[in-house]
């Protein structure tokens, strides 16, 4: 029989043929539970922010030094043998030497505690601004650890990507300003990466079962980001194609053996668009405080909306949902799931709240790591990345994905000028392991690479763009850990 064209297949009449069913490949799933808080009354804000620097320099510096002193050990300039000092004040002028600390980047233009005191007192607060370097040339680096501040100067540093909160070391002198003229610069590079199946193989040992047979061949997961569910009746169809074609309902016959092979849907960040809008203080003043929350100004549409379209597809699919910035969930990072209670008709697929294993829906935190078909994957709904932009020139967001992943750091301008839980025994945000994938979402367009460390580390970054603005679906090939890209787009739509 001559293969029919794809058009006519949709559009042939009724036919008595029996097509094969199509089974869809399961996914193996294992997610950590890095950033879940404490719960009640463990949970507090009590603590110093300050600690949790102190935290991070003590989890990242061993791992810097073993760096810088492998690539300056018995280093020389002009006679001068470069020696190592514990503290930033125990450098000296004039002594070639080389100090581990934490950035800090003195910058004019960033946010200060006077604008929250300002918009306290009823003052307009200016607009957000999209950038914190100072055209000027303003802006200072600075070194620091418990004992005290260097200021970091030199024109190596134009080459240098740093932002507030990363640990490094730094090789140089100090000058007659007080100034230390940096040589050269070392982060901690990539952790160490575990082996595909590491962990499942070993919780499978630990619970003396034989260990797993790995499949032949993975499947897809597919990646979407930015659904920007408003409850608007204009914005659901895009939404709906992409429903359709999950489901295998408007593809051919062909298409659809392609869509079974997707084993999984990971939904990162801001799946609705104004979720819970937080009212200014002059529509505070103007409206009449009342007991509970305003059925006027409260729309339930959008998370109805979500829950109705996940309901949909899971009974097919099983989906991870990571929230975002304007998803219903706490601001602060680590943002905890979206609680169950928003999904009336999806959560009949989540797991029960003392279940130690995933549910067929899974809430999760943001950020997010696990393990999907034996890859370790690290997620986040894009506010690092995005508030890291403002700290640079440019707009080069794999290269500041591909930093992060270097400087072992997840979030590093945290707690600077993105809100964060103040941890206190730790930095969670510190990658202890190096994933396989590191997704962000949210994104301005696609965009990957693969970045390689000196221990043979692979690690795939992608960019995730916004669904609502592009219509893009990702789909990571799980053999490969290739990305094939599903474009939804309306007739006639710009």
């Amino acid at each position: 029989m001559a293969p029919i064209d794809t058009a006519d297949a949709l559009l042939q009449p009724p036919s008595n043929e029996e097509y094969p069913t199509l089974d869809r490949i399961p996914s193996t799933y294992s997610p950590l539970r890095t950033f879940n808080l404490a719960k009640g009354e463990q949970k507090h804000y009590q603590q110093q922010y300050a600690d949790m620097y102190f935290a991070r320099l003590a989890q990242l510096k061993p791992a810097v030094e073993k760096v810088a002193g492998e690539a300056w050990d018995g280093f020389e300039i002009a006679g001068d043998v470069v020696r190592r000092v514990d503290r930033v004040l125990d450098v000296r002028q004039g002594e070639l030497c080389w100090v581990v600390g934490t950035i800090y980047m003195e910058m004019p233009l960033k946010p200060n505690i006077l604008e929250d005191i300002s918009k306290d007192h009823w003052i307009a607060a200016p607009p957000p601004r999209v950038k914190f370097t100072s055209p000027d040339g303003k802006d200072q680096i600075m070194l620091e650890d418990e004992s005290g501040r260097l200021r970091l100067a030199g024109s190596f540093l134009s080459s240098c990507l740093l932002v507030t909160g990363t640990i490094i070391a730094v090789m140089g002198t100090e000058n007659s300003d007080g100034d230390f003229e940096v040589i050269d610069i070392k982060v901690p590079d990539l952790a160490r990466q575990p082996q595909r199946w590491e962990r499942d193989e070993g919780n499978a040992a630990v619970k003396g079962k034989q260990v797993m047979q790995k499949k032949e061949k993975a499947g897809k997961i597919a990646v979407v980001s930015g659904l920007g569910i408003s409850g608007d009746a204009g914005d659901t169809l895009t939404l709906d194609l992409l429903m359709e074609y999950l489901l295998g309902e408007a593809s051919s016959q062909e298409e659809q053996e392609q869509v079974s092979r997707i084993s999984r849907l990971m939904v990162v960040g801001n799946s609705l668009d104004h979720a819970s809008p937080i009212l200014s203080r002059e529509d505070l003043a103007i409206k009449k405080k009342k007991y509970g929350y305003d059925a006027a100004s409260y729309n339930a549409a959008p998370t109805d909306r979500l829950d109705i379209w996940a309901s949909t597809l899971l009974p097919s699919i099983p989906i991870t949902l990571v929230p975002g910035e304007s998803d219903p969930t706490q601001t602060a990072l680590p943002q905890q799931p979206i609680h169950a209670a928003l999904f009336p008709h999806s959560r009949t697929y989540m797991a029960t709240p003392d279940s130690q294993e995933p549910g067929w829906f899974d809430s999760v935190t943001n950020p997010w790591e696990g393990d999907i078909d034996g890859w370790r994957i690290l997620a986040t709904g894009g506010q690092p990345v995005d508030d890291m932009f403002k700290y640079v020139e440019g707009d080069e967001r794999l290269e500041m994905m591909e930093a992060m992943m270097r400087w072992r750091l997840c979030a590093p301008t945290a707690p600077d000028t993105l809100w964060c839980y103040p941890f206190q025994d730790g930095d969670a945000f510190v990658v202890k392991d190096c994933p396989h994938v590191y997704l962000v979402g949210n994104q301005p367009k696609f965009k990957t690479t693969v970045i390689e460390g000196s221990n043979g580390q692979s690690v795939r970054l992608v960019a995730v763009p916004r669904f609502k603005e592009t219509g893009e679906l990702l789909l990571l090939d799980a053999e490969t850990l290739e990305i094939e890209i599903v474009k939804f787009s309306l007739f006639g739509a710009e």
